[in-house]
């Protein structure tokens, strides 16, 4: 008999996980993450705290994205 609940089935994506439920979020932001906040900051008008976690710098980038538009679909 096949077993009906293949966890494959309904992968689990990161991207959707709560940055302060991240385990490594208290790591530094990554270097896509500093490139990505640099060129929103610009846009935005705003500074780059490059001290962010890489929780923080999710966050960040988040409200960034809203501001200047670049996430919307």
């Amino acid at each position: 008999m096949a077993n009906d609940q293949n966890p494959k089935s309904e992968p689990f994506s990161n991207a959707e996980k709560d940055p302060d439920d991240w385990t490594t979020g208290d790591e530094p932001m990554t270097g896509a993450q500093a490139s990505y906040l640099k060129t929103l900051s610009e846009e935005a008008g705003e500074e780059l705290d490059q001290r962010l976690s890489k929780a923080e710098a999710s966050k960040r980038i988040d409200a960034l994205q809203e501001k200047t538009g670049r996430g919307a679909n």
